[in-house]
């Protein structure tokens, strides 16, 4: 997921063309803005941090670009391109050590498990949009 502050900033497309020059394959995509409720059910299992509530209100700040990849070892390979979370500790070359400007407006979200990208695949799209 392209998160609000990459497209405020103008790099929706930067962004997409490293995922593509990466190798994934885009089975789905959408440009689409968050509900409040959404955003809450999205990011429900960080709903006890502290940071939950500005999460929330981020996120439904702007626009956001979801997005289904695939690839052989997806997901490993997509948290490798986005790098850490707190774009100074990102490794050169990767997504949020380019276009992040904060560890809480970090550019980009991707899935930590197979499991978990399925479910978020599914939060974002329905059958017949993924191709």
């Amino acid at each position: 997921m392209l998160k609000p502050d990459a497209l405020e900033n103008g790099y929706m497309g930067k962004i997409i063309d490293m995922i593509i020059e990466a190798g994934f394959e885009i089975k789905a995509m959408k440009y689409t803005r968050l509900s409040t409720e959404q955003a809450k059910k999205f990011y429900e299992v960080h709903a006890e941090r502290p940071f939950y509530g500005d999460l929330v209100e981020y996120m439904t700040s702007g626009p956001i670009v979801a997005a289904i990849l695939e690839k052989e070892n997806a997901v490993a390979d997509f948290r490798a391109l986005i790098g850490a979370t707190d774009p100074a500790e990102a490794a050169e070359g990767t997504i949020r050590k380019a276009y992040a400007e904060s560890k809480g407006r970090n550019a980009v979200h991707g899935s930590d498990s197979d499991e978990n990208a399925e479910i978020e695949g599914k939060f974002h799209f329905s059958g017949n949009e993924i191709y």
